[in-house]
């Protein structure tokens, strides 16, 4: 089984990213637990299941800095440029 593409993660929306995150990080659990009873047959599903989630994190962590940009870039925009006078005032202190 190959591991997922980040592709498939990249179309969900915020609430299904959020969502997913919670069932892998639920199912990451479940294996823990079978491990630790010793009723794990397929031990590749760790690496499967760590390798999405990181996937799914890593998508989180990109739309929020891109809002962040996005809300800093607005801010920044909104602010007046300082008029001739206050320039000169600055350049002569």
């Amino acid at each position: 089984m190959p591991l997922p593409k980040i592709e498939e993660v990249r179309k969900l929306n915020d609430q299904e990213l959020a969502d997913e995150i919670l069932t892998a990080k639920r199912e990451l659990f479940e294996l823990r637990l079978q491990q630790a009873t010793r009723r794990l047959e397929k031990p590749h599903q760790f690496k499967h299941l760590r390798h999405r989630i990181a996937q799914m994190l890593t998508v989180e962590r990109e739309r929020q800095l891109a809002t962040a940009e996005t809300s800093t870039n607005m801010t920044t925009t909104n602010e007046t440029p300082p008029t001739p006078t206050e320039e000169t005032e600055k350049e002569q202190e």
